[in-house]
């Protein structure tokens, strides 16, 4: 009829697509979110049973519990399972699609198996952005509250001494520390050593070493020698002034400090210690590359999830959720295992990280060429 105007098949199949589009997303992220919601509050009522001893033992407030201690631990641990979480959510609600057999209705309607994963994608970039802003930006405080509180009133785990320090604070600037107390912010028996190229230039030694602000640090009972070829000069003093770029607290680091700092802060840290020629921050560069290698299991884990679910099977998602919940667990223990060589110096940081990401994405791309076809 004249004036009327009837849609095309082209934008029928236009506005059907980006409808399926927001169909998967909103699937994808409702069960995510849900999964993880559910997951989170078992975890803390068993947590909460676990510790409930030590709480009121060590009398901690009922104030630091709630908000020191899980109000941080919630998005410390949600963030380090979301792989997981990304997995079984997929799993579950394409599972569901399958076998109402939505996933074939939408194939027959001319949408290929390659467009199809398209609103997963999108999902998965999302959820990507999420950890790598929680991983680098939100994490690091809330362990550094959450570590805190474990130290305090849990299990012990900083140091207040700390023993035969030696590390180049600047190039060509040797220090060595017998013994330091972190209370009191001295330390005994110490050394400077300047060198030039391989030539030492300058050798001062003092019976202790005391940290006063801004870099400067006082040498008492100083020894001073310096080398000029042959000759050697000797000074003797009760206290020297000196520049000496490192902070007291950089001599307590361990490996929960990694968890502690934002994504600019230990990628600072990393790069001065290198400069030191400190050879102790296996730990530090496994967990920069875990922030990246984590984020993007998200799209690893979704292709296959896709892959393993979007078949009807009979017996309805029973079979496909023990797929990936057995895949899942593989993933997080090969992550572990990896992990833990490169802290023990077997392999490099990266490779420990990024290996059980490149496996499990062979394992997806070979899914994948086979389900699309």
């Amino acid at each position: 009829m004249e004036g009327r105007h009837y849609p095309t098949i082209d934008a029928t199949i236009i506005t059907m697509i980006k409808r399926i589009d927001r169909y998967i997303i909103g699937k994808f992220l409702g069960t995510f979110f849900f999964s993880i919601v559910l997951i989170m509050s078992i975890a803390v009522v068993f947590d909460l049973t676990e510790k409930m001893d030590d709480f009121f033992e060590n009398q901690a407030p009922l104030r630091e519990i709630v908000f020191d201690y899980y109000f941080n631990f919630v998005p410390y641990f949600m963030n380090m399972f979301s792989p997981l979480f990304i997995f079984i959510s997929v799993i579950f609600f394409t599972s569901k699609i399958a076998g109402n057999s939505e996933i074939i209705a939408i194939l027959a309607s001319g949408v290929s198996y390659h467009r199809l994963m398209l609103p997963y994608f999108i999902s998965a970039l999302l959820l990507f952005i999420l950890s790598f802003w929680m991983t680098g930006y939100v994490i690091p405080p809330a362990s550094e509250k959450m570590l805190t509180f474990q130290d305090k009133y849990i299990q012990r785990f900083s140091r207040e001494n700390a023993r035969n320090i030696q590390m180049e604070v600047e190039p060509g600037t040797i220090l060595y520390i017998e013994s330091f107390q972190k209370r009191t912010n001295m330390g005994y028996r110490a050394s400077l050593e300047h060198f030039d190229g391989k030539k030492l230039v300058t050798r001062i030694t003092a019976d202790r070493i005391h940290y006063d602000s801004a870099y400067n640090w006082h040498l008492d009972k100083y020894v001073r020698r310096d080398f000029d070829g042959m000759y050697e000069t000797l000074s003797r003093g009760n206290r020297l002034d000196t520049i000496i770029p490192i902070l007291p607290k950089e001599l307590f680091y361990t490996a929960e400090n990694a968890q502690m700092m934002s994504n600019p802060e230990l990628k600072e840290y990393i790069e001065t210690q290198r400069k030191r020629g400190s050879g102790n921050i296996q730990a530090f560069e496994t967990e920069w590359w875990k922030r990246w290698a984590s984020p993007i299991g998200a799209f690893i884990m979704t292709l296959l999830g896709v892959t393993l679910s979007s078949k009807k099977v009979r017996g309805g998602m029973g079979k496909n959720l023990g797929i990936g919940i057995t895949l899942s667990a593989l993933y997080i223990l090969f992550s572990t295992v990896s992990t833990t060589f490169s802290v023990n110096g077997v392999m490099s940081p990266f490779m420990s990280v990024w290996i059980p990401n490149f496996v499990f994405l062979a394992i997806g791309a070979l899914l994948y060429i086979r389900v699309s076809r």
